[in-house]
């Protein structure tokens, strides 16, 4: 019975920390459909938290690549008073970078729902 107990206790641990993280998520980042991504990412910074190697492979026309892992790093690089447009490859990357981002003081945070993998606009590759 006790290790019955010890079970409960763990996943009800776990489904408070999933619903708690999605409302932090919620409240940092603002998902947009590809439709409304393309009227605002223009009048943007748009960043891509893709990995160097993801990013050569082929990126949004104008994103600027900003690894998820160095953000700590580079995080100065990205002005808080613009609106922020972020993507990554399916959307866990960029949420994180979201949450990081509104601790450091942007406001205006936004991901590609469905992340690159769902984008079917213009894309750059490097050669």
């Amino acid at each position: 019975m006790p290790v019955l107990y010890t079970i409960a206790i763990i996943l009800a641990i776990i489904i408070v920390y999933v619903v708690v993280n999605s409302l932090r998520l919620k409240k940092a980042v603002t998902n947009l459909t590809q439709e409304q991504f393309i009227q605002g990412y223009r009048k943007a910074q748009l960043i891509d938290v893709r990995e160097a190697k993801e990013f050569d492979s082929g990126h949004i026309l104008g994103a600027r690549n900003i690894p998820s892992t160095q953000l700590r790093q580079r995080y100065k690089e990205i002005r808080p008073d613009l609106p922020v447009y972020l993507y990554c490859q399916n959307t866990g990357r960029s949420a994180r970078a979201a949450l990081f981002l509104k601790k450091k003081g942007c406001k205006q945070i936004y991901q590609l729902q469905g992340g690159f993998k769902t984008w079917t606009g213009k894309v750059k590759t490097k050669a």
